[in-house]
C-alpha cells in the first residue's frame, strides 16, 4: 500500500510576486545611476563589473571550493583580445559581439588549459599554480612587444558598438553592465540549483567521496574553470571598451587579490553576497581618500575584521536567490 502525499501548487501569482521583487535590485541601480554625476556613476560601474567578475570566480572559489588566485589571467586576455581586435595596432576593428564571442571562447580555452595540469592539486598546491599562470599570462603581455606593445600598453581602442547603439559614455555602460550582471546572476543561480552545481557542491565538500558516489570530478573541474573564465574573459572585453586602453598594470596580482576578497567578503557561493562584496571592496577605499595616508591600513583592518566576524562572508551560502524566492512566494 502506497502513501500520497497531496503537494499545493505554488500559484502564479507567488511566482510573480517573487520575480518582481529580485528584478527591482537592478531597476533600483539604473534609476540611482541615471542621476549620478559623472564620477560617481563611473564607480558604479566599477562595482558592477566587479560584481560580474566575482560572480565568475564564484563558481570556481565558492561552488567548487578550489582556490584560484590566478583569475586576473582570464580578466586579462579578454581585455587584450578586444584591445587587439578593435584598434590601430593590428587595423582589424571587428564589431563588439563578434569580440565579445573571441574574448570570451580564448578564456574558456585557457582555463581548460589550465584546469588540466591542476587537477591532482588541492588547498596550498592549487593556489601557487594558478598564482603562477596569472604571473605568466601578465609577463607574457609585458614581454610581446610586437604584438602587446609591452608596458606601454594600446590606446586608441574603438568604442563599443551593438546594433548601432554606441556604448561610450557611463550612462550607456550602466545600461551595458547591469544587462550583463543580470544574465551572469541568473546563469549562475541556475548552475547552482542544477545537478551540475550539485557535482560542484561534492567536490567541495569532499573529493574523494564525490568520485566514490560516481561524480566525474575531472570533468565537473574543467567545467568549473571553463564556465568560470569565461565569465572573466567578458568582463576583460567590457574593461577594455570602457578604458578604451589597456597595460600590463592593470593586471597584476592585486587585482586578482581583489576579485578574490571580492568572494570572500561577501559571501562565498552566493551571488547575493558577491554583489555585496563588490560593493564594499570599491567603495570604502573611495570613502577612505579623504585619509591618503592611512587608506590602505584602515582598509586592511576593516578586511580582516569582516573575515574573523564572518569566515564565510557577510551573507552565508544558504542564504542565497533560491532561499530568497522561497521566502517571497511562501508570504
Amino acid at each position: 500500500m502506497t502513501s500520497e502525499v497531496a503537494i499545493a501548487p505554488i500559484g502564479r501569482r507567488p511566482v510573480i510576486r517573487a520575480l518582481a521583487a529580485m528584478a527591482l535590485m537592478p531597476i533600483a541601480v539604473v534609476v540611482v545611476g541615471v542621476f549620478l554625476p559623472a564620477y560617481p556613476l563611473r564607480i558604479l560601474d566599477l562595482v558592477l563589473l566587479y560584481a560580474i567578475l566575482g560572480m565568475g570566480l564564484n563558481i570556481v572559489v565558492g561552488y567548487a571550493g578550489l582556490l584560484d588566485l590566478g583569475y586576473v589571467a582570464f580578466y586579462a586576455i579578454g581585455a587584450y583580445t578586444y584591445a587587439l581586435l578593435a584598434s590601430p595596432q593590428f587595423d582589424l576593428h571587428l564589431p563588439f559581439l563578434l569580440i565579445l564571442a573571441i574574448g570570451a571562447g580564448l578564456a574558456a580555452l585557457a582555463g581548460v588549459l589550465l584546469g588540466i595540469p591542476v587537477l591532482r592539486l588541492r588547498g596550498d598546491y592549487l593556489a601557487i599554480v594558478t598564482l603562477g599562470f596569472g604571473e605568466i599570462i601578465r609577463v607574457l603581455m609585458n614581454n610581446l612587444d610586437w604584438m602587446t606593445n609591452g608596458p606601454q600598453g594600446i590606446a586608441r581602442i574603438d568604442e563599443a558598438s551593438l546594433f548601432g547603439w554606441r556604448v561610450s559614455t557611463p550612462v550607456d555602460f550602466l545600461y551595458l553592465l547591469v544587462g550583463l550582471a543580470v544574465l551572469t546572476f541568473l546563469f549562475v543561480w541556475r548552475l547552482q540549483e542544477s545537478a551540475l552545481g550539485t557535482a560542484l557542491a561534492a567536490v567541495r565538500e569532499d573529493q574523494d567521496a564525490a568520485r566514490g558516489c560516481g561524480i566525474d570530478t575531472t570533468g565537473v573541474k574543467l567545467i568549473a574553470f571553463a564556465t568560470s573564465a569565461t565569465i572573466g574573459g567578458v568582463g576583460g572585453v567590457v574593461f577594455a571598451s570602457m578604458q578604451r586602453f589597456v597595460s600590463p598594470e592593470s593586471f597584476t596580482f592585486w587585482e586578482s587579490l581583489s576579485i578574490v576578497l571580492v568572494v570572500v567578503v561577501g559571501g562565498l557561493g552566493n551571488p547575493f553576497g558577491v554583489m555585496l562584496g563588490a560593493g564594499l571592496l570599491v567603495l570604502v577605499p573611495e570613502l577612505l581618500r579623504a585619509y591618503a595616508d592611512y587608506r590602505q591600513l584602515l582598509f586592511g583592518v576593516a578586511l580582516v575584521l569582516v573575515i574573523l566576524a564572518r569566515p564565510m562572508g557577510l551573507i552565508r551560502r544558504e542564504y542565497g536567490p533560491s532561499w530568497f524566492a522561497r521566502k517571497l512566494m511562501a508570504r
